[in-house]
């Protein structure tokens, strides 16, 4: 089956891992989630993170592994607590208590069934906080289809437009055109963004991150995603890429200034209103959130 654990495909790697008996896949994960991090967090897209903060989980292991991952410490190993369905929709219980403006699965690709079984539960307990699905867009569009009626807001990445960036950086040479279709899923599912009082409850956030050395690939990026898209979706320019130790040039350093404003500039030129930019000041390890080391 398409969207579960055995023969598992849930992202284009599809590796066909059989990860209900025992067999890691290439997102170094079997089939039962591992949560690093359960948590307010006020550092999102101001929609999503509003004055209380996004209810964010993140999950250790990813199905993609870029080289210059700024939270390898969790996405290259099985670290954190080990949680089913239902003790998810407990930490899902818990986040809304505490006043998370919504729910915010974050790398959740490699576990979207256990996810989607989640937020069954908690709505039957009758929470209505917009759930949000933070992805690096390498899911395959049968994964995302299967969450259709689940999701309310998808924040996704889209991270490379030249498969030779795509091969070098996360040896995945297909995922421009991965992405582009798995994006299109999300924008089928979610049209048309909504707001409350500032809050987005409903749409798509495609995030561009720009990479020191890369503005001519993040502008031709956003010009792909427009001319795609258009106004059917919020763009996220973000300029917080924090190099990792024993990084190469040019991603041994951070985005300058003088990058970001030409990536900003070409979102104006090219007539884009529905956007989020960043302060240069994003660019710290301080905006990381700390994560264990261990399994629990």
């Amino acid at each position: 089956m398409a969207f579960s654990y055995d023969n598992c495909t849930l992202c284009e790697r599809r590796c066909g891992a059989n990860r209900t008996v025992g067999e890691y896949g290439i997102c170094r994960s079997g089939n039962l989630p591992y949560i690093a991090r359960a948590a307010l967090h006020a550092w999102e897209e101001p929609s999503i993170s509003g004055e209380r903060g996004s209810g964010t989980i993140f999950f250790s292991g990813c199905s993609l592994g870029c080289v210059f991952c700024q939270n390898s410490d969790i996405s290259r190993t099985e670290v954190g607590t080990p949680k089913d369905a239902s003790g998810l929709a407990v930490l899902m219980e818990r986040l809304a208590g505490e006043g998370a403006h919504n729910i915010n699965f974050v790398t959740p690709t490699h576990h979207a069934p256990t996810i989607a079984e989640a937020v069954r539960i908690f709505r039957s307990r009758g929470y209505t906080l917009p759930i949000v699905y933070n992805t690096s867009s390498y899911d395959t569009p049968d994964t995302l289809h299967a969450l259709s009626g689940l999701v309310d807001i998808y924040l996704s990445d889209f991270k490379y437009f030249r498969r030779k960036s795509a091969a070098e950086l996360a040896h995945a040479p297909d995922y421009p055109e991965a992405a582009t279709a798995a994006i299109e899923e999300m924008v089928r599912q979610r049209p048309i963004p909504t707001f409350s009082d500032g809050l987005m409850t409903g749409g798509v956030i495609i995030r561009i991150l720009l990479l020191p050395g890369h503005l001519a690939e993040a502008r031709l990026s956003l010009s792909h995603l427009y001319s795609r898209f258009g106004d059917r979706v919020y763009f996220s320019l973000m300029s917080q890429y924090t190099p990792m130790p024993n990084m190469t040039p040019p991603l041994d350093r951070r985005v300058t200034r003088a990058e970001y404003r030409a990536l900003v500039s070409h979102a104006e030129r090219l007539g884009i209103v529905n956007a989020y930019i960043q302060e240069h000041e994003s660019a710290s390890a301080e905006y990381i959130p700390p994560f264990p080391t261990k399994k629990s």
